[in-house]
C-alpha cells in the first residue's frame, strides 16, 4: 500500500479504489485472474489515449492536413512514446509481475502505462484521464515540431537516395466481407523488387508494404 502511495504522488492522482492502480501494474504473469491483472485497462486505456492525443492534436494543430495530424497521432501512441513515458513515470520500479526480466521490457511498460489511464478512467471518469493524458504527452508533441515521416515517404526519400525509380503501387488483391475487407498492396521498382502488404483500407496496406521494403533495402528505421 505503501508503494500505491508512493507511485500515487508520482502521478498526480489519488485513487478512490486503490485495487484498479494495484490492477493496472499487475502482469499475467503473476495471475492470469481478469478482474486481477491489467489487461483489460490496457485495452481501454488505449482508446482513451489515443482518441485524447487525437483531440489535443486537432487543437495545437488547426492548419493542418489530416495526413499530418496522423503521422503525428502515430508517432505518440506507439510503443517507443508510451514506453518512453511509463519510465519519465518510474512504472518499471511498481509493475508487479512472476518474471523479473520482463520488468524493463518496453511492451510490458506501454501496456501498464495505458492500464493507469484505463484505471483512471474507471475511477473517476473521462475528464481526469484526459488531463493525465494532456499532462504527460504535451511535451512530448512540444519537443516533435515536425510530424514523423510515413513509410510511404520514408521510402520515396530513400529511392531517390539510392538511385531507384520512384516507387509504383498496385491493387493485387482484396478479401473479406464487403463491411470488413483486406487489401493487399504491392509496391515496386523498375528493376523487379517487390514487396507486399495486406490493410483495412489501400492506404493501410500501401504503408505496410512501404514499411517491409525499407527493411528489404536496409533503411534505418524502416
Amino acid at each position: 500500500m505503501e508503494n500505491l502511495e508512493k507511485l500515487e504522488k508520482i502521478l498526480g492522482y489519488s485513487f478512490k479504489n486503490k485495487h484498479l492502480l494495484k490492477q493496472a501494474l499487475t502482469h499475467s504473469s503473476y495471475t492470469s485472474k481478469l478482474t486481477e491483472n491489467y489487461e483489460r485497462l490496457e485495452f481501454l486505456g488505449d482508446r482513451v489515449l489515443g482518441l485524447t492525443i487525437a483531440a489535443l492534436l486537432y487543437r495545437m494543430f488547426p492548419n493542418e492536413p489530416e495526413g499530418n495530424l496522423s503521422q503525428r497521432h502515430t508517432g505518440l501512441v506507439n510503443k517507443d512514446c508510451v514506453s518512453e513515458v511509463a519510465k519519465h513515470l518510474g512504472l518499471d520500479k511498481f509493475v508487479i509481475l512472476a518474471n523479473e526480466e520482463i520488468r524493463e521490457n518496453e511492451n510490458v511498460l506501454c501496456d501498464v502505462c495505458e492500464a493507469v489511464i484505463g484505471a483512471i478512467f474507471i475511477d473517476a471518469g473521462c475528464e481526469q484521464a484526459v488531463d493525465f493524458v494532456n499532462q504527460h504527452w504535451k511535451d512530448l508533441i512540444d519537443k516533435n515540431v515536425a510530424p514523423p515521416k510515413d513509410a510511404k515517404t520514408m521510402l520515396q526519400e530513400a529511392a531517390h537516395n539510392l538511385g531507384l525509380s520512384s516507387p509504383q503501387y498496385k491493387l493485387i488483391g482484396r478479401e473479406g466481407s464487403e463491411h470488413e475487407p483486406l487489401f493487399h498492396m504491392e509496391v515496386s521498382f523498375s528493376n523487379g523488387v517487390a514487396e507486399t502488404g495486406v490493410g483495412r483500407n489501400k492506404k493501410l496496406a500501401e504503408q505496410e508494404a512501404a514499411a517491409k521494403m525499407l527493411v528489404k533495402l536496409g533503411v534505418k528505421n524502416g
